[in-house]
């Protein structure tokens, strides 16, 4: 064979080789994570170890394997009753400041672990007071934890950026008290507001008044809305309360026609979605185990990112869904042949739609995420010159 012609079949056989990412390569990229909630993201040995401190007895097991499989069986099980219990047992053994503080902390290292490098946390500081706790005292104590969490992660050789939203209860009646706790803590590590629970008979509209104070004191807020009841959550989330993004908002795909020949049409709501830029928290293992897509292969993230929408990648509840960032990529690198381009595109998207000054959101897309991927695709670049030399060392 001549060198030239084995030049061509080198040349051929890179571009036939895969360009999807090593889960080495998903794991150490920079990711970012808008959608996470704290009481649905601690370690199954931590809650045996905070259930025996505080004499805690309704635990399902008292063996942290076990109970992490009891939590993951309970959320895919279908019932929304067992679901729901899985949380009872979470928010049950986080009552006290030492344990906030505990779980906001690994809550850090492990998204740190898993290459996270800016996370949004969320939580609902109504839920922690059955001890005694204040809201303030809540929100100090989970602040401390995610600061010692981010002291943690540097010292064994990670960097994380986390912030916190305060999360009302869409069923309770304290939106307005919520929203003005985050807005007094708005500099002190609290970044934004939300409201969650269940969409149906619950319309963001009896909130009003929250979302309206929060927009008089130019301050950000997400709102759950089209994970479930579809197209109506999202048009009063956005049109009647302003959300600055969507909690899920994987329900948009109902105002979007694809025709046999493939062609796609967007309803208005839908346009109005992507020409505006609304970032979309999508949640891929969650939007499976409520039903929202039957398998990843089918996950409505695959349209919206070809339609470019401000799609992003994000967790959940990582213990009931048993995941995490680098878990999402793989499933949809899977699904999709993405890339670490696309992997960057959705990083970027996220990192764009965070709710930090832009100067600071500026920073960490152009000093951490654009050239922790620049270095990965290099790396990648050299395995695979690597592999194709070899080959045409074979061939000669």
């Amino acid at each position: 064979m001549t060198s030239q012609s084995t030049e061509k079949s080198a040349a051929a056989n890179t571009a036939t080789v895969s360009k999807t990412p090593s889960p080495d390569h998903i794991r150490r990229a920079p990711k970012v994570l808008l959608h996470d909630h704290l009481d649905g993201g601690l370690r199954p040995g931590t809650v045996v170890e905070l259930a025996r401190e505080a004499g805690y007895p309704d635990l399902p097991e008292t063996d942290a394997d076990r109970l992490g499989t009891w939590f993951r069986q309970a959320a895919d099980s279908g019932s929304l009753e067992r679901y729901l219990e899985t949380f009872s047992h979470t928010v049950g053994v986080m009552q006290t400041r030492d344990a906030l503080v505990r779980v906001a902390a690994e809550c850090a290292e492990d998204l740190a672990e898993d290459g996270v490098v800016y996370a949004e946390v969320r939580y609902a500081p109504e839920q922690h007071l059955q001890q005694g706790l204040t809201l303030e005292e809540v929100v100090e104590a989970v602040n401390e934890g995610f600061r010692e969490g981010e002291r943690r992660a540097r010292e064994n050789g990670h960097r994380i950026r986390v912030g916190a939203l305060l999360t009302a209860m869409r069923h309770a009646a304290r939106s307005l008290e919520i929203a003005e706790l985050a807005n007094r803590y708005r500099d002190l590590g609290v970044v934004g507001f939300d409201i969650a629970g269940a969409e149906a008979g619950y319309p963001p509209t009896r909130h009003l008044d929250a979302f309206e104070y929060l927009k008089r004191e130019n301050n950000h807020f997400t709102i759950h809305a089209g994970e479930a009841f579809g197209l109506p959550s999202i048009w009063q989330a956005l049109q009647w309360c302003g959300a600055d993004r969507l909690g899920h908002g994987v329900r948009i795909i109902d105002d979007i026609q694809v025709h046999e020949d493939g062609s796609v049409k967007l309803g208005r709501l839908a346009s109005y979605v992507r020409d505006k830029r609304i970032p979309l928290e999508l949640c891929p293992s969650s939007n499976l185990q409520t039903g929202a897509a039957d398998s990843y292969a089918e996950h409505p993230i695959g349209l919206l990112r070809r339609l470019h929408f401000r799609a992003t990648v994000n967790t959940d509840n990582r213990l009931m869904s048993h995941t995490g960032m680098s878990r999402e990529f793989e499933h949809l690198v899977e699904a999709f042949g993405y890339t670490l381009d696309d992997m960057q595109w959705f990083s970027v998207n996220a990192m764009k739609s965070a709710f930090i000054p832009f100067d600071e959101r500026l920073a960490m897309i152009n000093d951490v995420i654009k050239p922790g991927y620049a270095e990965l695709k290099s790396e990648w670049l050299f395995q695979q010159t690597a592999s194709t030399s070899g080959y045409a060392e074979s061939e000669g």
